[in-house]
């Protein structure tokens, strides 16, 4: 059908985009190259709308939901795409006239490019500030939410609107911190909102606390990341703070040992991303004096003659002497 509309010459616009819309939000496999060559110009045109009706906002929102549904290792030339995307998100910037879904979904697709066209790394960070605009969505989303009050109506536990647009953001933070190769110093801010985020959620929302702490972890695996940076962000004090926690749970603490073990390894190298050895000394220096004000050692100590009934697979990559490693190092 969609090919057929195309070939006329009175096209019904809205019933291509509708067309559009339907395969990709319902066809689970890779699209071919024919038909993406008809449904991204065609979907980007209805995004471009500056309108900002409620009727206008949910065209957009449907339109460009359907485009971030593009499967990540389709290769898409850039032309075809960049320069629409880059206008809605600039836009978008300057007037608001995006809803959160729409606008996570234009930085979801984005951001699944990365895979396939590392060259996007550049534009993102210097053009389109993917940390300031992500950083401030995730805030802005956290301080909608009254968790509680949602939990407690919702009797069946289904998520809300604002929590499906948290965990689509979660899903695109991780993507980035896996692929992305270059790190700037704004993305501290971004750091502190996934804790943020995820001191909100950990009582009432066990995925999204989960994906956080995904999210969390891979940003230290990632070396353009600096131990320093980590620091900066809060998430060092933070992980502290939460293995001392009374609820800690396995999935917890194998998140918080695995990420200091990540840590401690890190400091020990002689070159850690652009930490020289001054910065290294003082870098560990900080984190033994936080680890002092935390109490860090009785923490650990209190993990003895438990360790071993934790489920093996939330510790089997762990040494069996982690805790003797982490008092010393």
């Amino acid at each position: 059908m969609t090919f057929e509309e195309e070939k006329k010459e009175e096209k019904n616009e809205k019933l291509l985009v509708g067309l559009c819309e339907c395969y990709l939000l319902f066809y689970s496999r890779v699209p071919s190259s024919e038909f993406l060559s008809i449904c991204v110009p065609c979907l980007l045109k209805a995004a471009l709308k500056k309108e900002e009706s409620e009727k206008a906002q949910k065209e957009v929102e449907i339109a460009l939901l359907a485009f971030s549904n593009i499967n990540e290792f389709v290769l898409l030339d850039k032309e075809l795409y960049l320069n629409e995307v880059t206008e809605i998100t600039k836009y978008h910037q300057e007037h608001h006239n995006l809803t959160h879904l729409a606008y996570q979904s234009a930085w979801g697709f984005l951001i699944n490019r990365l895979d396939t066209d590392e060259s996007l790394d550049g534009e993102i960070l210097n053009e389109l500030h993917f940390g300031r605009e992500s950083a401030r969505e995730l805030e802005e989303l956290t301080k909608c939410v009254n968790w509680k009050k949602e939990k407690e109506e919702d009797k069946k536990g289904k998520d809300t609107k604002e929590e499906l647009i948290k965990l689509r953001w979660i899903e695109t933070l991780e993507i980035y911190f896996l692929d992305f190769t270059m790190w700037k110093e704004g993305y501290i801010g971004l750091i502190n909102s996934l804790v943020q985020l995820f001191r909100a959620a950990k009582d009432n929302h066990r995925e999204i606390g989960n994906g956080c702490l995904d999210a969390l972890r891979h940003a230290l695996e990632n070396r353009d990341v600096t131990i320093d940076d980590l620091f900066e962000s809060g998430v060092v004090g933070f992980f502290l703070v939460e293995m001392k926690q009374s609820t800690l749970d396995d999935d917890m603490m194998w998140n918080c040992l695995d990420f200091f073990l990540n840590v401690s390894e890190r400091l020990k190298e002689k070159t850690d991303g652009k930490t020289d050895e001054t910065e290294r000394k003082e870098l560990k220096r900080k984190i033994f004096e936080r680890k002092e004000e935390e109490g860090f050692e009785d923490v650990i100590a209190s993990f003895y003659g438990f360790i071993s009934f934790v489920d093996e697979s939330f510790h089997y990559d762990l040494p069996s002497n982690i805790l003797d490693y982490f008092v010393n190092v």
